[in-house]
């Protein structure tokens, strides 16, 4: 029998995941990406155009192709929209600004069905949707909270503060360090290479892996990742299709027409892309 979530499993294994992350909307770039070679691919619902609908749409044509997994990132941690992001058939959930234990809890009960002994107080609603291939994987309630995957971003001080507390929630699998956003709590912003701010992700990456659970994070800095990787970080997004449609697209202008160097417009973007 397959794994219920390949990508869940190779976590629980403690494998490496290498990924990357979609900001556009669905389309031949998801696929092209999606044929890539990566172990999973981010869909941005926070900060991309990226609703329901277009987020089946990503999971549809990541679908076919095997070896790749889907994970979509929630706008914010709200019950009601994990359970429709789910009900596309997305399996592994990424919610952001997890800044306590307690919110950690409801993210947890949020993605997983009401089941007798768990005691993990499942809340999301049952529906036939695609998830369960339109009421066809007969199984699919029995086995649902089994499937799920549920990754939680801590991207602020508070979140820093109660990290240990937060990756050792039952039914947290996964903990995703911000580095953009935990930069500007630090009182960095733009600035997540800051020597304080780089201690606290190396840190945190420590301390997600001594409560057991996969520390992730992205950064499309190619030594930066690999450093990551060295400290422990188990699912490391290493680029985004629009940094790297931002950045190619600008350097091969300037290759043509050397002045819009001068300029913020034609400058191609350096340094990690983050978000």
């Amino acid at each position: 029998m397959s794994e219920l979530n390949p990508f869940k499993a190779a976590l629980a294994r403690g494998e490496s995941q290498i990924g990357l992350w979609l900001g556009l909307g669905p389309g031949l770039c998801t696929e092209i990406c999606a044929g890539a070679g990566f172990d999973w691919l981010l869909i941005d619902g926070e900060h991309a155009p990226n609703g329901v609908a277009e987020v089946l749409r990503h999971a549809q044509i990541i679908a076919g192709y095997p070896g790749v997994n889907a994970v979509a990132r929630v706008p914010v941690g709200e019950a009601h929209i994990v359970k429709q992001f789910l009900d596309t058939g997305v399996q592994t959930i990424l919610v952001p600004m997890v800044d306590t234990p307690e919110h950690a809890a409801r993210m947890v009960a949020a993605m997983r069905y009401p089941q007798a002994g768990d005691g993990l107080g499942g809340v999301r609603g049952m529906a036939g949707a695609r998830a369960s291939r339109w009421g066809r994987r007969t199984h699919y309630a029995s086995q649902a909270n089994d499937e799920v995957c549920l990754l939680v971003q801590a991207e602020t001080r508070e979140a820093i503060a109660q990290l240990h507390a937060i990756a050792a929630t039952p039914g947290v699998d996964g903990v995703f360090i911000g580095p953009a956003d935990l930069s500007a709590s630090m009182g960095f912003p733009g600035n997540s290479n800051h020597p304080e701010v780089q201690a606290t992700i190396e840190q945190a990456i420590r301390r997600v892996r001594a409560a057991g659970k996969a520390p992730g994070i992205l950064t499309s800095d190619e030594a930066q990742a690999r450093h990551y990787l060295a400290l422990g970080a188990q699912f490391v997004a290493v680029g985004t299709d629009t940094g790297m449609l931002a950045r190619h697209s600008s350097a091969l202008a300037q290759a043509f027409k050397p002045g819009l160097a001068g300029g913020d417009a034609g400058a191609p973007p350096s340094g990690p892309r983050v978000y």
